[in-house]
């Protein structure tokens, strides 16, 4: 027996109450659907506007970061981690630089400012090729502060 004779071999109250529940049905699953959609949406257009936030941040300190001065030659990575934390401001931050394996150095701060710090990190690898072989960052009480510990080589 086809769907189309089952259907018709019912009863008319029962033909019609199967018609009604399937088109309850269909606006149901268009509902969920549309509902599934405007989430994901939603989302995305989130997931947009944090980026053109970090962009605009990227912009905004690219030509200070173009603008500051070159390495000094002959000078330790100690002493360029010392004087790029003073320039970016995070000079009452540095709690600690220090020897950890041949040729890194750990370097210790607390209540940083988390823009400064990447601003710093980012001098370190554009003057002195230096980069971060591991990090321990966490927030501190202020907010937009960090205490960080990470692992500096530098070349």
């Amino acid at each position: 027996m086809s769907p189309r004779e089952w259907l018709v071999g019912l009863a008319p109250r029962d033909r019609r109450v199967l018609l009604i529940g399937a088109a309850a049905a269909g606006v149901l699953l268009a509902f969920a659907l549309l509902w599934r959609l405007e989430t994901a949406v939603t989302g995305a257009e989130a997931r947009v506007t944090g980026k053109r936030d970090d962009l605009a941040w990227i912009e905004a300190v690219t030509p200070r970061l173009r603008a500051m001065p070159a390495a000094r030659p002959g000078e330790s990575l100690a002493i360029a981690i010392d004087r790029i934390a003073r320039e970016t401001g995070l000079s009452t931050a540095l709690a600690g630089i220090e020897p950890a394996q041949p040729g890194t150095l750990r370097v210790r701060l607390q209540a940083a400012s988390f823009d400064a710090l990447v601003l710093c990190l980012a001098r370190l690898q554009q003057e002195r090729g230096a980069s971060a072989e591991g990090a321990t960052v966490s927030a501190a009480d202020t907010a937009g502060r960090v205490d960080a510990t990470f692992i500096l080589r530098g070349h």
